[in-house]
């Protein structure tokens, strides 16, 4: 009891300082604060003393996996959007904390221990995602991810011709942007690496009669992929190899005149980049076309503070993208440059990414009880809260996506148009 009443003490103190726009209710129904709008539930007096014990933002992700704390009457934006008045961060330096340090001796003596939920990944901080990461986060289940993505299961970002647009025009739209970057041409041989469930594939193929290769570490996207070309009758122009991109490189006979990297660039990791961009250097024909779509960090005053991680970064890898690292977009090009590319566009979608990653979770929370029922509560629940915070990420600019278009360079003029009005007709 003393441990619940230390508990109950300090969350009064904090929101009594902090003014959160929200509601707060108490595992013992207790509310404090707004009277309607959405509610912040603490479920439990635990939830406290774990982030007494651990004051970071892996107890909370550990604490919303479990229930112990969650939203009711709204959504994770809802809390978001409502958060304290004035400045969090100097409200937080300013809490009163011999006073909050009084009730701690209670709660650490409340005994209770932490389970942790085990849905973090294999060996996360690794610099790479091997076939054993990327299993951990594409072969959750392929029912679970038609729940929240567009008809074609394209997991990248969309592109917005009118903001109105549904998802499934956007992603379209996005597919069609990338083959007139790529200025796809019938009879075309492309690669796209890490193809995902076949979207850009089987879109290429279909509107732009390409031949299409495809490479991807999952099995489970890979099985679908071949069901997908196999219905739009495309078993004749599209194959997907179950392998790396390093290990495709190395057959002298694979070679190809456009390349796509749509949002897989992210699992290969600095310390793998050699091996990336000497790869596709080898698999792309001289003057023929790279399309590299990626998420970037903003560069930092220098490298060494640009190679510190932030702490929602390590939870990200933790839990999601284990071995996963961002670049820069001045690296990105410096590699282009570096591995025998010239650098043609180079564009920022940054907005596009954060409102398609606001529509995922929006259609993942209307569709929640399905998404339990397939995959259970602590991963639908961390899937979540992984899109929220994307979301949140690409709209505040904490993060990027740019689409970087490349030849492999040669003497004489390039396969890029002069201007670029084929775009946008």
């Amino acid at each position: 009891m003393a441990a619940q009443e230390s508990a109950a003490r300090i969350i009064r103190t904090v929101i009594q300082l902090l003014e959160p726009q929200f509601a707060v209710e108490l595992w013992n129904g207790e509310r404090i604060g707004e009277t309607d709008g959405p509610v912040l539930v603490i479920n439990s007096p635990m939830a406290v003393r774990q982030l007494a014990l651990k004051p970071n933002i892996g107890s909370i992700v550990e604490l919303w996996i479990s229930s112990q704390i969650d939203v009711k009457n709204g959504t994770l934006f809802d809390l978001v959007e409502r958060g304290p008045k004035g400045k969090f961060k100097q409200k937080l330096k300013s809490l009163p904390k011999w006073q909050l340090l009084k009730d701690v001796p209670a709660l650490l003596l409340g005994g209770g221990k932490s389970n942790l939920s085990g849905l973090d990944g294999k060996n996360p901080f690794v610099s790479g995602s091997n076939k054993e990461a990327i299993t951990h986060h594409y072969d959750v289940s392929n029912a679970f991810y038609q729940l929240f993505l567009d008809d074609r299961m394209v997991y990248t970002c969309a592109y917005f011709t009118d903001w109105a647009n549904s998802i499934d025009q956007a992603q379209a739209d996005k597919l069609e942007l990338i083959c007139r970057k790529l200025r796809l041409q019938p009879g075309d041989r492309l690669l796209d690496i890490g193809c995902g469930w076949g979207a850009m594939l089987i879109y290429a193929a279909k509107h732009y009669g390409v031949t299409g290769t495809g490479v991807s570490l999952s099995e489970a996207q890979t099985a679908l992929a071949r069901e997908r070309i196999k219905a739009e009758g495309l078993e004749d122009k599209i194959t997907i190899h179950v392998k790396s991109y390093e290990e495709l490189a190395k057959d002298p006979d694979m070679q190809f005149d456009k390349i796509s990297s749509i949002g897989m660039f992210e699992a290969v990791g600095i310390a793998h980049y050699d091996t990336y961009f000497s790869s596709v250097n080898k698999l792309l024909r001289p003057g023929g076309l790279y399309l590299h779509h990626a998420i970037t960090r903003r560069m930092k005053r220098n490298k060494k503070t640009f190679g510190r991680k932030s702490a929602e970064h390590l939870a990200l890898v933790k839990y999601i993208f284990p071995g996963g690292e961002l670049d820069h977009l001045g690296m990105t090009i410096e590699n282009l440059e570096g591995y025998g590319f010239e650098v043609h566009d180079a564009e920022n979608l940054r907005e596009h990414y954060g409102k398609t990653c606001r529509i995922w979770a929006d259609r993942l929370h209307a569709r929640f009880d399905e998404a339990i029922a397939e995959v259970g509560a602590p991963k639908a629940r961390l899937w979540l809260l992984y899109l929220t915070g994307c979301a949140l990420a690409f709209e505040r600019g904490t993060v990027q996506i740019n689409q970087t278009l490349a030849s492999k360079r040669k003497r004489g003029i390039s396969a890029v148009p002069q201007t670029r009005a084929d775009l946008y007709r």
